[in-house]
């Protein structure tokens, strides 16, 4: 029987609800780490069904390299304005924004977008294919899916700009 302690903790690492955590650390044993894992696979398995749903809110985002030689503009989307205005979905659309300024190969959001001339592999110029560049171990899909879960509700990536000084 997992503790309240470690349900909070759970909670508190994973943004899932209290009942989900419990219910994932009963099913691991009480190990937190594969907890995690399991709120991560029901997560990623909700997304998808969640995927063919309408995103007309959101919201877009900026961010500014330092020395403001860089910068890069988002537009991601979800269903509702309410949770377009949750820190989570902020700080999504922020950690997208920095992304697409960091990775200058990025020339599309997902493999149908991707022009005919783009150089480079996959994980280089795809932007969901493209490992985190706070935490490699996920991609930017995976980390678009936790939102999802996270949120219960479809988000999309629509569109992004990057711009360099003399570029």
């Amino acid at each position: 029987m997992p503790t309240a302690e470690d349900v909070r903790q759970l909670r508190e690492e994973t943004g899932a609800g209290v009942m989900d955590c419990k219910r994932a650390l009963d099913e691991a044993g009480g190990s937190i780490e594969k907890a995690k894992q399991i709120l991560r696979e029901k997560g990623i398995a909700g997304a998808e069904k969640k995927s063919g749903r309408e995103t007309s809110q959101g919201l877009v985002e900026s961010y500014i390299h330092a020395g403001g030689r860089i910068g890069a503009l988002v537009e991601v989307n979800c269903e509702t304005d309410f949770v377009a205005r949750t820190d989570a979905f902020k700080t999504l659309a922020h950690d997208l924004a920095m992304q697409v300024a960091a990775i200058s190969t990025t020339a599309a959001v997902s493999e149908d977008d991707l022009p005919a001339d783009a150089e480079g592999s996959i994980e280089e110029t795809v932007l969901l294919k493209q490992p985190f560049i706070r935490d490699g171990s996920k991609t930017i899909e995976q980390l678009v899916k936790e939102a999802i879960a996270q949120t219960g509700e479809n988000i999309r990536i629509r569109r992004f700009a990057r711009f360099e000084l003399g570029q």
